[in-house]
């Protein structure tokens, strides 16, 4: 999947560093990305400490075609991700005067007014040169600049966010996944097995996956790779050799 776009996530925050809050981010990134054609190829959680924030930026825009940021653009003194991308990129931490002229006119539109105070100043300030993200959920946008991408940590806004944002991205072939599984199968009995089927596939990624349920245990066998037509070849010999081993594939995820 190397001839995809590249991608990689920070998720940041010290809540989800201490339990607090659990990411709901990562799945819902992840899956839009394949469905895309990019290949979200790490992801880190990191802390809200301006140096790491600075240093983590900077080594990352310059490893891979996208970076997504999720958490610390809200209004709190702890939300410090906004001024960090802007040190990363050596430019100001400025009002961005669109964002500002929106967020101004927003809440002097509520019954009654609210103040634009310096607290939700802040969600208007942004790197120099930057272009919003906007959201259909909130008026606080995110904001682009070079391969960055960031957005907020609450996962309804950043859905709305990074379904306004995906599109305007370079992409490449969406990723094709096929699952077979089985009942009864100990991972344990494949292995040798599965690695001939890898060998013969060296552009897909195959892997096996144990599941526990009520009913019974099992495998499921995922084939997944930029070829539509390998993935559905490797799927058909999984599923043979799944019947050689004196079970019965079943497609799809387990129940």
């Amino acid at each position: 999947m190397s001839k995809n776009p590249t991608a990689c996530l920070l998720i940041i925050g010290n809540e989800v560093l201490s339990g607090r809050t659990q990411d709901a981010n990562l799945n819902f990134i992840a899956k839009r990305c394949s469905a895309r054609g990019i290949t979200l190829a790490e992801v880190r959680v990191i802390p809200d400490i301006r140096e790491v924030i600075i240093g983590t930026v900077n080594e990352v825009r310059a490893k891979f075609d996208h970076v997504f940021t999720t958490g610390g653009i809200g209004p709190t003194h702890d939300d410090i991700t906004s001024e960090c991308v802007a040190a990363a990129f050596g430019v100001p931490w400025e009002p961005h005067p669109v964002a500002w002229e929106k967020m101004a006119k927003h809440y002097a539109a509520q019954n009654p007014p609210a103040e634009f105070n310096a607290a939700r100043q802040r969600m208007a300030t942004m790197p120099r040169g930057a272009s919003l993200i906007e959201n259909a959920v909130s008026v606080a946008p995110g904001f682009s600049i070079g391969n960055v991408h960031v957005m907020a940590g609450v996962p309804r806004i950043m859905q709305a966010m990074f379904d306004t944002l995906l599109p305007t991205l370079t992409h490449g072939v969406p990723v094709t996944s096929a699952t077979v599984h089985a009942g009864g199968l100990l991972e344990g009995r494949i292995a040798e097995g599965l690695s001939a089927i890898q060998a013969k596939y060296p552009t897909l990624d195959i892997g096996s996956y144990p599941y526990y349920r009520p009913s019974g245990n099992g495998v499921a066998l995922v084939a997944k790779g930029l070829d539509e037509k390998a993935v559905a070849a490797a799927s058909a010999e999984i599923a043979d050799f799944i019947r050689s081993m004196g079970f019965e594939p079943v497609a799809g995820e387990p129940a």
